[in-house]
């Protein structure tokens, strides 16, 4: 039988992360609007409000971003979504990343208040465009990083490689 290596994943996850994180701080260099997902999450444990950057509920919001991008996120697309994907592992990843901004923009968006796909921010289309290069960002790495899950362990305990790449 063979498993996914977790640990693989999770470090793709945190490399992924990183990149979609500096590429949110530095959009507004690029012409994009200032996204800061740290506050935007953070406002979901601070009663709906913006809270200041570096604070103490800014600070939460960043942990949420980096614990659901580094583990929620990179388990679900190692031992769910991988193996419902076509494709080399990045073109995968990059699907993964689709799917996950798609419901950021139907589920998340309008539950921060930011309306459906972002249509109460004040530039809804660069909104919505910044975040999901973020998000194909975050799934091409991602994927790119955890490759195929090709090094995995059999029952035996001996390393096995797969076929697919």
């Amino acid at each position: 039988m063979k498993e996914v290596n977790t640990g693989r994943a999770i470090g793709a996850g945190f490399i992924a992360t990183l990149v979609m994180t500096m590429l949110i701080y530095m959009a507004p260099l690029m012409g994009m609007p200032h996204m800061d997902i740290a506050a935007m999450l953070g406002s979901l444990m601070h009663g709906g409000q913006m809270p200041a950057v570096q604070s103490g509920p800014w600070w939460l919001g960043m942990v949420a971003h980096f614990m659901m991008g580094t583990l929620l996120f990179p388990l679900l697309y190692a031992y769910v979504i991988y193996g419902l994907l076509p494709g080399k592992p990045w073109a995968r990843g990059l699907a993964w990343g689709f799917i996950l901004w798609l419901l950021m923009m139907v589920m998340v968006m309008p539950m921060m208040g930011k309306g459906f796909f972002a249509g109460n921010t004040p530039q809804p289309f660069l909104f919505m465009m910044g975040t999901l290069i973020g998000h194909l960002l975050y799934g091409a790495v991602l994927g790119a990083v955890a490759g195929s899950q090709a090094s995995r362990l059999t029952q035996g305990g001996i390393l096995e490689r797969d076929s697919v790449a």
